[in-house]
């Protein structure tokens, strides 16, 4: 196979970006021969935007047709994995969109449904093609920062609007979308935050329900998390704040890492903090460090970076970038996050899915549907808003 039939499932914002990137022959080994949406209005735009590329009512119609060897998932979260495994039963190799799902136990179903049929699956986590974020995770996971202390990340330049949350009738509802901030622009924080970091041991949250937007999920949210070593990370995110900022910083008993501003700044101990602790005869002494400023010596591909990689691993082997198991993480955190909210008590990892589920249904169940807004619009090209913003 030199090429690959690839279908796009929804063509909103995201799925019309990625379908247009793949029409235009930007990735190579990806040929897009079909759509879907529910929305006649979307079909229509197809029609107009990739003729003589067929679009189908349901992805069950699109499979019957025998018309692709892969399918990108770009529909509402709370079906990724639903579709997901529509796909793979149909022998399809499947990417799809973050979050791979609203709940845990799905997602982990989807995965699970890959790997007994040999199918590559990936997620859409672009901002792992980031190379800032990339030498960090080098830099931690390499041992370079020592021991693990505490992590910090506030990410609260995701602002949005009420006309953005009203742009769709299944935007910020538990039934539509299944999450807020946490499960919508956050996972790409909360990927590369274990990414980096490595996952904790128990999660401890806030999320507060509509605190600057007319919506019924959550618009900010404090994350507090505990490793196995004892250290502590802390996660802020939020859509009501502006300006926002984007800063992480690592710390470790051989220095630390802030990337904030495009620039990964490193502080690097010359001895280990615990030995200058322990031996020093001073009061007040200050370890001796180097200090280094890292800015990107690549470019981040994004989007279209984790498509080529998605393609190159059906067609070469090559090793995935963003493997659907490994967004099975972020997933993990988000939902311990939702329930340590609704329980007030911390959750350990791993976590129960059980509880979580009935306590999502629940909400589920009463979520109020929106009767007026549109359903998403349809870009066809990226937003510099869905990569890095620092």
């Amino acid at each position: 196979m030199n090429t690959i039939r690839t279908a796009v499932a929804g063509v909103g914002n995201m799925g019309s970006a990625h379908a247009n990137c793949i029409a235009q022959g930007r990735i190579e080994g990806l040929t897009l021969t079909a759509l879907c949406d529910t929305s006649p209005a979307k079909r229509e735009l197809c029609a107009r935007n990739f003729p003589g590329v067929p679009c189908y009512e349901s992805l069950e119609a699109l499979l019957a047709a025998n018309v692709a060897d892969a399918v990108v998932i770009a529909v509402p979260h709370p079906m990724h994995a639903e579709l997901g495994i529509q796909a793979l039963c149909a022998g399809c190799h499947v990417l799809v969109e973050k979050p791979v799902d609203i709940m845990l136990s799905k997602a982990r179903a989807l995965c699970g449904e890959a790997d007994a049929r040999g199918l590559i699956l990936a997620a859409m986590l672009n901002q792992r093609t980031n190379p800032l974020f990339q030498k960090a995770r080098e830099i931690v996971r390499g041992g370079q920062l020592g021991e693990l202390k505490r992590s910090v990340w506030i990410i609260t330049n995701w602002y949005r609007t009420q006309h953005y949350y009203d742009s769709g009738t299944w935007r910020a509802t538990w039934a539509g979308e299944g999450g807020g901030v946490l499960l919508n622009q956050a996972p790409h924080n909360l990927d590369l935050w274990q990414w980096i970091c490595g996952m904790p041991a128990s999660i401890t949250a806030q999320c507060d329900i509509a605190r600057y937007h007319r919506i019924e999920v959550e618009d900010d949210a404090t994350i507090l998390a505990r490793y196995a070593n004892g250290a502590t990370g802390v996660f802020i995110t939020s859509t009501g704040e502006t300006p926002g900022t984007n800063r992480l910083e690592i710390s470790g008993t051989l220095g630390k890492l802030v990337l904030e501003g495009g620039v990964l700044k490193w502080w690097r101990l010359r001895e280990p903090e615990d030995v200058v602790r322990f031996t020093s005869r001073k009061d007040f002494a200050q370890p001796e460090y180097d200090y280094t400023e890292i800015k990107p010596d690549g470019v981040e591909t994004a989007h279209a970076g984790i498509l080529q990689n998605w393609a190159d691993a059906i067609l070469r082997g090559a090793e995935l970038i963003s493997p659907a198991r490994d967004a099975l993480n972020e997933l993990e955190i988000s939902n311990a996050a939702y329930l340590s909210a609704w329980t007030g008590r911390a959750v350990g990892l791993p976590m129960d899915c059980e509880t979580f589920d009935r306590m999502l249904a629940q909400r589920r169940e009463n979520s109020a549907v929106k009767e007026t807004g549109g359903r998403g619009r349809a870009s066809l090209e990226y937003s510099k808003r869905w990569q890095v913003n620092w």
